[in-house]
């Protein structure tokens, strides 16, 4: 049947097409002419991690690392605890060096070498300090059995008012009083011995750490640069010139605090203390020193040395004096919060008055008074350091020469800075001011006013 032959041949040539269109073309064909592989379905395991939503996922992820920072800090904390026979001299010496660093730098300068010149400049710095101190002891001595005949009438007083005062409290009373604190004592008194042992520990202690800090700081007089370039040398590389640069800035930071804060501490210790020897109220040169000291920790350390001089005018020359003393004490602290500290600590490092509370807090929680004295100016260093890094990661100086930690912290206080350099420099376009630190922020309004 010739028809059915017609139709089987044209089926076949057809299946023949269909089949040359979806096989793949021969391997001698050439791998140009070949199909790409077939696509391959992966199919991912549901885990536990899936079905969590992606901000706890991230939140986890930052909680894991910030317990191994945490882990870290303590561990760093427990080890500087232990060392702290060796860390508080070494710090100590740091903040003296800081001090005392411009004048070796400048006997250097004039020719003197330099062993010579941190002798020199050490032996000075002792002599300073031994003498105030014999002055200071000697007028306390002279001056302590006037202040206990004082306190002994005042304490009589005290008695007097709450047994004809509003109290009503009679003999009796205040006798059983006397017992109990008494008593209390002879109860603790294993207590108080052994905080006198552990006071004769500290003394060694402190006569340990006296010398450690002299020896360290003689060698950060004479040779502090060269110590620093040799630590920079253990990093990397590239890491080199930029902690390098930023040591170096920081360096100036720390250097320019230090001598704000002994300025400011040496204005509040003279207003104060001529206030109490005017009054004369006992004891006022011990106080005054003790207002100078205090002072070393920020918006703290003055406060409460001056409450001190209050009680003691008030034990001493009664409530008047003691109201004047308070009087004296709250001029003083607003002469320093708004001359003393925009002019000179403003200048010196610019951290925000927040930042220097809570830095205070932490430190005195972590390591006491000593925590309370280094948290300023580890602060000052850290913000200088990180300030620097961030916008000079390649270790290029700054615009001005200047360190960028005396940038306001302060987005308002920054903006009047910038007024106030721009009027100056429209009141006498020839001679403009020198370059303010916060031109750091654009490098080029600082390359045109240099």
């Amino acid at each position: 049947m010739t028809w059915a032959r017609t139709v089987r041949e044209r089926a076949r040539s057809r299946l023949a097409a269909a089949a040359s269109r979806s096989a793949p073309p021969p391997f001698t064909a050439g791998p140009e002419f070949q199909d790409p592989a077939p696509p391959v379905m992966v199919v991912q395991p549901t885990g536990p991690d899936d079905l969590l939503p992606r901000g706890v996922r991230t939140a986890g992820a930052w909680a894991w690392r910030f317990i191994l920072l945490v882990a870290a800090a303590y561990v760093f904390l427990r080890v500087v605890s232990l060392l702290r026979v060796v860390v508080i001299p070494v710090i100590v010496a740091v903040l003296l060096a800081a001090l005392l660093q411009p004048a070796a730098a400048a006997l250097t300068r004039r020719g003197v070498k330099r062993s010579l010149a941190a002798a020199i400049v050490l032996i000075s710095g002792l002599v300073v300090v031994f003498g105030g101190l014999s002055l200071i002891i000697s007028t306390f001595i002279s001056q302590i059995d006037t202040l206990s005949a004082k306190v002994s009438d005042g304490i009589t007083e005290v008695q007097n008012w709450l047994a004809k005062g509003p109290l009503h409290l009679s003999d009796a009373q205040l006798s059983q009083y006397v017992d109990r604190a008494q008593q209390a004592i002879t109860e603790n008194q294993g207590a108080l011995t052994s905080g006198a042992l552990s006071t004769a520990t500290t003394l060694g202690e402190v006569v340990t750490g006296f010398f450690l800090t002299l020896f360290t700081l003689f060698f950060f007089l004479r040779d502090g640069g060269q110590i620093w370039s040799f630590l920079c040398r253990l990093l990397p590389r590239d890491a080199r010139v930029p902690t390098a640069r930023a040591g170096h800035y920081s360096w100036h930071t720390l250097v320019s605090y230090v001598h704000a804060t002994v300025l400011v501490a040496l204005v509040d210790a003279v207003g104060i203390g001529i206030g109490l020897f005017v009054l004369q109220v006992p004891l006022w040169l011990p106080l005054a020193a003790l207002v100078f000291l205090g002072a070393f920790i920020p918006v703290v350390g003055a406060t409460v040395t001056g409450a001190v001089a209050v009680l003691v005018a008030l034990v001493a020359n009664g409530p008047v004096s003691a109201l004047i003393v308070l009087g004296i004490v709250i001029a003083v602290q607003q002469l320093e919060g708004h001359v003393l500290q925009p002019l000179i600590m403003g200048r010196a490092v610019a951290l925000h008055p927040l930042a220097v509370i809570l830095a205070i807090a932490i430190g005195i929680v972590v390591a006491g008074i000593v925590g309370g004295l280094v948290a300023v100016p580890l602060l000052a260093v850290l913000n200088t350091a990180i300030r620097y890094l961030v916008r000079h990661p390649a270790g290029e100086p700054t615009a001005d020469g200047e360190s960028p930690g005396t940038e306001p912290a302060d987005d308002d206080e920054a903006e009047a800075e910038d007024a106030r350099a721009d009027a100056m420099r429209s009141v006498d376009p020839q001679n403009p001011p020198p370059a303010d630190t916060s031109l750091a922020r654009d490098p080029e309004p600082a390359a045109k006013t240099g």
